[in-house]
């Protein structure tokens, strides 16, 4: 049975990889989010760390984040404290064009009916096609992660002569808000799986997700708010209690007559 599960697992990361249009999202994104905005941020802090609303958010930021030197500090604020809620668009858009493509591409291809002929039970194909999702957002942003310290360490050394440590927060992002979120965009694609005629009107379901980043982010740069570990730990434990209330309900409502609409 684990051999059904990972056959269909691989069939729909084919799925993925073989469209060009979604394998292309998969790219660009993280691309920007990871390698061009933070490049950005660092370009505009070496040549003007006096900004006046980069000096509202120092304001916030706790004496144990402070650098020797102003430049140092200021990026070290925003790879800690400001990337990492840009960060989370990654895994929610990643599991959405994952999901979308799993559930409601091949719905739209009139291939999701066929599963019924496969050796498996109705919740062992919800539970293959999440973890299809699931697996590929992991990745993504796991490579996203390194890609963006890489490149971020690269450039902080080269113009500021000294290396940024990511802090405790990007731990808790990774590990605890990445998955959490990841599994509530896949849930939203379900829920909206059986009435969506299309994987681009599946995925707007989605975007009820990016609003509260929108918000988040907002916070940061006016100075409302500056993310630290224990307000992460809270989102993470609120998300993580939402995913596995949303999992449950979905795998309830996954059934045969959903698979046949």
């Amino acid at each position: 049975m684990r051999d059904s599960m990972m056959a269909l697992i691989k069939k729909d990361f084919r799925g993925v990889t073989t469209n060009k249009h979604l394998f292309t999202g998969l790219l660009v994104v993280p691309l920007v989010l990871t390698i061009i905005l933070p490049s950005v941020f660092v370009f505009l802090i070496y040549f003007n760390p006096n900004d006046p609303d980069i000096q509202k958010l120092l304001e916030l930021l706790p004496q144990s984040a402070q650098y020797d030197s102003l430049e140092l500090t200021v990026a070290g604020m925003i790879l800690n404290f400001i990337l990492p809620v840009f960060f989370l668009i990654i895994p929610i858009m990643t599991a959405s064009i994952m999901a979308a493509s799993s559930f409601v591409g091949e719905k739209e291809k009139h291939t999701l009916e066929t599963l019924l002929y496969c050796p498996m039970s109705v919740k062992q194909i919800f539970r293959s096609k999440v973890a299809a999702s699931f697996i590929l957002s992991m990745t993504v942003s796991l490579i996203s992660f390194l890609a963006m310290i890489l490149v971020l360490e690269f450039e902080t050394f080269f113009l500021m002569g000294n290396l940024l440590l990511p802090s405790v927060n990007w731990l808790i992002i990774l590990l605890i808000v990445s998955p959490a979120v990841s599994l509530i965009a896949v849930t939203l694609i379900v829920r909206v799986s059986a009435k969506a005629q299309s994987v681009e009107e599946s995925q707007q379901s989605a975007v009820f997700l990016i609003i509260p980043l929108i918000l988040l982010i907002a916070g940061q740069f006016t100075g409302v708010l500056l993310l630290n570990k224990w307000i992460l730990l809270g989102i993470g434990a609120v998300c993580a209690l939402l995913a596995w209330l949303l999992l449950k309900k979905c795998m309830g409502r996954f059934t045969y007559e959903m698979l046949l609409k």
